[in-house]
């Protein structure tokens, strides 16, 4: 997959406020997450198109999506694979289930959802040709189980694609060097799995897939937002926590606010896409 940036012109909603229980209830209260950088929605697009076209599903192919939210990429599953095929989400939050099941009722299609999480997918080994995961590794505490869960329920041949943010890889500038590792370390002590993308290769080659292709993604925040809700919220919780000091978080925020005013300014964070199969 080629190296893209993200339009920062467009923005991606951020009405979604993830619960920590959606993935692992073991895990920390998931205080950031992707939507909050505002991400451009085509480039967001543009990585889901990748992983479609790498999964490259045919007509009586079965497909799952783990963690399927509100079930689109289920649905355009159910359409790649079509009558003879299945497309199925799996997804442990009711409420999104339920949004998913009456979007398919809605619009006439045959996917199929499912409750279930990373750690316990509802079905039998070798029950699937493809494979989708995207943004649920990050949530986990237990990564590699999850790995395994998605390998188990593969067929051999099968095919998996599966992307996640590496929150280690976030860029705040302008702003003091000091102030700004502290408050990128605050919001990386701030999610259960932050360096998920970058570990991604690894547990899925230990969970016995091989792998095809691994491709990046830097999810950029619109420049006129200036600092935005991520950094606002993160910082304050720096402060919280005594790694700056509210003069120092006032600092950053104005550092901030006068880059977005002159154009001297950089929010993003790098998502990883990783291709993989199941050996024959």
């Amino acid at each position: 997959m080629p190296q893209t940036t993200a339009s920062s012109s467009d923005r991606l909603s951020d009405t979604y406020a993830p619960r920590p229980d959606r993935f692992d209830r073991a895990g920390q209260d998931q205080l950031v997450d992707v939507r909050d950088l505002q991400a451009a929605l085509p480039g967001i697009h543009r990585l889901r198109d990748w992983a479609h076209d790498a999964l490259a599903l045919h007509p009586g192919e079965r497909a799952v999506d783990i963690g399927s939210g509100t079930g689109s990429e289920v649905l355009a599953f159910a359409d790649a694979v079509g009558p003879t095929g299945t497309a199925v989400g799996v997804e442990p939050d009711p409420h999104l289930l339920a949004s998913a099941e009456r979007r398919a009722k809605d619009t006439g299609s045959h996917a199929k959802f499912h409750s279930g999480d990373a750690y316990g997918l509802p079905f039998g080994a070798d029950s699937f040709d493809a494979a989708l995961c995207e943004r649920v590794f990050q949530h986990l505490t237990a990564p590699a189980r999850a790995a395994a869960e998605l390998a188990r329920v593969l067929r051999p041949g099968g095919r998996a694609v599966v992307v996640d943010v590496d929150w280690g890889t976030a860029i705040v500038h302008p702003g003091d060097r000091s102030v700004v590792r502290e408050v990128v370390d605050t919001l990386i002590s701030a999610t259960t799995n932050p360096f998920s993308g970058r570990r991604l290769p690894g547990l899925l080659t230990s969970a016995g897939l091989v792998i095809d292709e691994i491709g990046s993604h830097a999810l950029i925040q619109d420049r006129t937002l200036g600092a935005g809700s991520l950094v606002h919220r993160i910082s304050a919780m720096a402060v919280a926590r005594g790694s700056i000091s509210e003069a120092q978080r006032d600092e950053l925020l104005a550092e901030l606010e006068r880059g977005a005013a002159n154009g001297d300014i950089h929010l993003s964070v790098t998502m990883f896409a990783v291709q993989a199969h199941k050996p024959e």
